[in-house]
């Protein structure tokens, strides 16, 4: 090699050495020395996906529409994207640009989720069909499981005196105890895997208000939850703990506590263990109680603060307060609260201590309890987010209707909110909703179009016969 070509060859090397060393950082470092002289964030302000603002010494970038949120406030789920430490000695590049005022019509389509509980009882595995399920449900949860399931890693043991789901194929009959062929446990396995091959997660949900009336809870076993996840190639663990008799104390903060913290702290403890000692990859979602986070002495959520009392309130705040980081996302059951409860003031009661993901619950009527009706639209004249925490004891049943729930969501929830639906087959397991009701397919529709979702809009759940 000759000289000139040994220096060729240096200078070549050379040059992808320093490439190689640029791409070892990160975009966003570049980005916020760049971005250190942009606008400071205003409370005021409207900011859409891409915007970049300075606060507290830091350059800013918005992940999506947002308005009076402070940069740095939520954390990792926040509507901000820390990109460093500003630069103030860096001249700007390009001029400062006001935000824009009008926000996008679309500007999370995908990143919202619509869980549906699937009950088990009255129903075959083979409903658990593509056919069957819409393609706008993200999420599908197969209730329920018992919590103090012995079931065994590769048994295959479906049916209900084991795993605890009521399936036909497997439900417990007077005239004995059905038990899965292993035809029937391949046949759910690969309707599971088909669903999930369509992008859509399952879930095992474990508890319900019938397995969490006795001592179920009290022997739940993470190991036996996790083999049957994985062995019905499930992608998460909900768990729907339903305990009635824990009583809290209503104190502040600091003294809140409730006389089953350390059930409920366990159960999801053990869970989140199991999973990542296992390298599982399963996620862990739970069912939030109606007023599961009020009634914390000094905050908006005090009893006499919001419109509607119970005896279970604040059963789920220590364990979100606590231990939200091991959870993925809550299913919040904003329904079967009568007729002064208003699921917007449930929603925010979560919201308040719980940074991840939740979905606005919506039950079809017949409710299990309370009495409500979900109606599809919203009464004339209702202002979606008006009367609230007023502690008046006002009828909340105007804001009880998919509409308005779609509205507050989409107006004053985070972009990764979105809706949970109790259930796939209520009407076929229970009876028809009352007139004037919405059913499974108005209200999953209207969501889908509205929040909206991925998916085709118009498709139906089928009409399919009680078993």
């Amino acid at each position: 090699m000759t000289n000139k070509q040994t220096i060729k060859m240096k200078a070549l090397l050379l040059g992808l050495a320093v490439m190689l060393l640029l791409s070892m950082f990160p975009a966003s470092q570049s980005a916020a020395a760049s971005a250190c002289t942009d606008p400071a964030w205003s409370s005021t302000g409207i900011y859409t996906e891409g915007n970049i603002v300075s606060d507290n010494e830091h350059a800013w970038k918005a992940r999506w529409w947002t308005q009076g949120e402070a940069p740095g406030s939520g954390g990792s789920w926040g509507a901000w994207q820390d990109l460093g430490a500003c630069d103030t000695g860096t001249p700007p590049v390009d001029p400062p640009i006001d935000p824009p005022i009008d926000p996008p019509v679309n500007p999370v389509q995908g990143d919202r989720m619509y869980v549906v509980y699937a009950s088990s009882w009255n129903t075959s595995i083979y409903d658990l069909s593509t056919a069957n399920i819409p393609d706008y449900i993200t999420h599908l949860n197969l209730s329920f499981v018992r919590p103090d399931t012995t079931y065994a890693q590769g048994s295959y043991a479906f049916d209900q005196e084991i795993a605890g789901l009521e399936f036909y194929e497997g439900a417990t009959t007077p005239n004995g105890q059905k038990k899965f062929t292993a035809q029937q446990s391949q046949d759910l396995r690969n309707n599971i895997a088909a669903l999930k091959a369509r992008g859509m997660k399952v879930f095992v949900s474990v508890g319900g208000w019938s397995y969490s009336q006795g001592t179920q809870w009290s022997h739940f076993n993470a190991k036996n939850i996790v083999d049957l996840a994985q062995d019905l190639g499930a992608s998460g663990v909900d768990i729907d703990w339903e305990s009635s008799s824990s009583n809290c104390n209503k104190q502040v903060d600091s003294q809140f506590s409730c006389s089953k913290d350390g059930e409920i702290a366990g159960i999801i403890t053990s869970l989140d263990q199991e999973i990542n000692t296992r390298n599982s990859n399963l996620q862990i979602s739970i069912a939030g109680w109606s007023t599961g986070a009020y009634y914390v002495k000094g905050t908006p959520f005090e009893e006499g603060k919001v419109q509607w009392g119970s005896p279970f309130g604040g059963t789920m705040y220590r364990v979100v307060k606590d231990h939200g980081s091991k959870i993925d996302f809550i299913n919040l059951m904003s329904y079967d609260g009568g007729q002064y409860f208003d699921p917007r003031e449930g929603y925010e009661s979560y919201r308040a201590i719980y940074n991840g993901p939740i979905n606005m619950g919506m039950q079809i009527a017949p409710e299990g309890s309370g009495g409500n009706v979900l109606k599809l639209n919203a009464e004339p004249g209702t202002v979606y987010d008006a009367e609230m925490l007023t502690g008046q004891n006002n009828i909340a049943t105007q804001y009880y209707n998919v509409e308005t729930l779609v509205q507050y969501i989409k107006n004053k929830g985070r972009a990764n909110d979105g809706f949970m639906l109790w259930q796939l087959w209520k009407q076929r397991v229970h009876q028809p909703a009352p007139s004037g009701a919405a059913t499974e397919n108005s209200a999953g529709q209207y969501v889908c179009s509205n929040l909206p979702l991925n998916g085709d809009c118009s498709q139906s759940i089928p009409v399919l016969p009680k078993l």
